[in-house]
């Protein structure tokens, strides 16, 4: 339990970092400029956040804790913010706003815990 508490913990931790450079993003500049924004620095969220707890923690494999860190992402995403807050599907419309975002966040929490299990077993 603790080990699946901890993992939605990193996994919140990534998707409230998200959230901000969205709603600074669209506060200080465009649409386009703010998804840009967080089309690059999703990915470094998370390669960071993972990169400190496979060396903290490390205790599930890459494919479980990416898929538990983009599941987190995709049901808050889906919930939170399509259902309650904007009252609208429209976020799932944009590849660049979405679905890009979710594949490189799999794919860096993925890599990051290849990369550093490889280096615990050495």
């Amino acid at each position: 339990m603790e080990k699946q508490l901890r993992l939605l913990f990193f996994s919140f931790i990534g998707w409230i970092f998200c959230g901000i450079v969205m709603y600074l993003g669209m506060k200080y500049f465009s649409l386009e400029t703010a998804l840009i924004l967080h089309l690059i620095l999703a990915p470094v969220f998370f390669t960071v956040l993972s990169a400190v707890y496979y060396k903290k923690f490390g205790t599930t494999t890459p494919l479980y804790t990416a898929s538990i860190f983009l599941g987190f992402v995709l049901f808050m995403d889906f919930f939170l913010v399509a259902l309650l807050i904007e009252k609208s599907m429209n976020m799932f419309r944009s590849p660049i706003g979405t679905w890009i975002p979710f594949i490189l966040i799999f794919l860096a929490t993925y890599t990051t815990g290849k990369i550093i299990g490889s280096e615990q077993t050495k």
